[in-house]
């Protein structure tokens, strides 16, 4: 092992990589396994999280993703891809660094590494690398399978995750807890609608726990992502994506979260305000006196309408379907679907249903 890092120091020492001024842009390396690597068309939908990370950032982040499929952090380095990435990588470049799922394969001698020693040990190689040419590495630990013990999610890679973090703590490196992270998204989604984001493709005969769907790679993407941004590793301006992915570990006590049926709170009405009827109301969510926000569905049926009245208060009328005439300050116009009509405090304004059809609007304000 020893012998090996010694010709990957070496390299970088007297290569291109350690000679070269800094790029214009940031480039940023990926290697790891499957889960991270690029897949060709004819695979689709599966995708490794590293084939779509480039999308969250401009022209001023370079991504080269180097993920091999089936690779350990032995057998990354004995094949001589890592040495494929110490003749490219430079300074102001960032390493990350993803290994875990084929390194607890204890069958395959080629591939396994005991997580106290060996695993470590093998880390330490990509770590010294890219320290050696003025790059930043990143250990990020291994994302996590999809398995769930009834409806809790279960950590599948214990103590080499914990490797991982030991490893970071003890040699200052950056890091990303990617297993902590995966593990609280797959347990916010579930085990039934998590199968989505993960390769089970009936009409494929696909039931893969371990590799993503293009919608699940580009969910972990933009866990990485937000976590480089949090960081510091990225600058915000280099972002054309949100990455606000985390959700965190699932919380103690009942949020009040919920769904509502409309058939369920749908309510004839005459036409609010004085306006003419018959109108059909839908008040979601009344009880929840704590919303700092309403959110209303009305169904204005023929010849109905919303009286002329004065606001006190913002208010966003959205026309879903149907036509109508929207009085605003004593000016008329006629309003369809996609229309959204923004009323502010001092404003008066009315609606009438137009035609045949129904005219349907949703309606949004701050809670008085």
């Amino acid at each position: 092992m020893r012998r090996i890092a010694a010709g990957l120091l070496a390299l970088v020492a007297g290569g291109a990589g350690a000679q070269a001024l800094a790029p214009p842009v940031q480039r940023v390396f990926v290697v790891g396994d499957s889960t991270a690597c690029d897949y060709e068309p004819a695979r689709a939908p599966r995708t490794g999280w590293g084939q779509v990370f480039g999308e969250w950032f401009d022209r001023g982040v370079d991504v080269r993703n180097r993920a091999q499929n089936g690779r350990s952090a032995r057998s990354f380095i004995e094949q001589g891809w890592l040495y494929g990435v110490a003749r490219e990588i430079g300074p102001g470049d960032l390493l990350l660094i993803q290994f875990g799922h084929n390194d607890e394969k204890i069958d395959d001698p080629a591939r396994y590494n005991d997580p106290v020693a060996a695993f470590p040990l093998w880390l330490m190689q990509y770590v010294e690398m890219a320290r050696a040419v003025g790059a930043t590495p990143v250990l990020i630990t291994p994302v996590a399978r999809r398995r769930f013990a009834g409806d809790r999610a279960v950590d599948a890679h214990g103590p080499y995750a914990e490797a991982v973090r030991a490893l970071a703590r003890r040699e200052g490196v950056a890091s990303i807890d990617l297993a902590r992270l995966s593990l609280d998204w797959l347990a916010a989604l579930g085990p039934d609608a998590s199968k989505r984001y993960y390769l089970h493709v009936p009409e494929q005969n696909l039931a893969d726990n371990t590799h993503f769907h293009r919608r699940g790679a580009l969910a972990i993407a933009c866990l990485v992502a937000g976590e480089l941004r949090r960081e510091g590793l990225i600058a915000p301006a280099r972002y054309v994506r949100d990455a606000d992915c985390a959700v965190g570990a699932a919380p103690a006590v009942d949020t009040g979260s919920a769904i509502v049926r409309e058939a369920d709170v749908g309510r004839t009405q005459p036409g609010p305000h004085g306006g003419a009827g018959p109108t059909t109301a839908y008040p979601f969510f009344a009880d929840a006196q704590d919303l700092k926000f309403v959110l209303r569905k009305r169904v204005l049926h023929r010849d109905a309408g919303i009286g002329l009245h004065r606001h006190d208060k913002d208010e966003i009328y959205y026309v879903v379907s149907g036509r109508g005439a929207y009085v605003l300050d004593g000016v008329e116009r006629e309003v369809g679907p996609g229309d959204a009509m923004l009323t502010r405090p001092g404003s008066v304004h009315a609606l009438s249903q137009l035609g045949d059809d129904d005219l349907v609007v949703l309606i949004g304000y701050t809670r008085p």
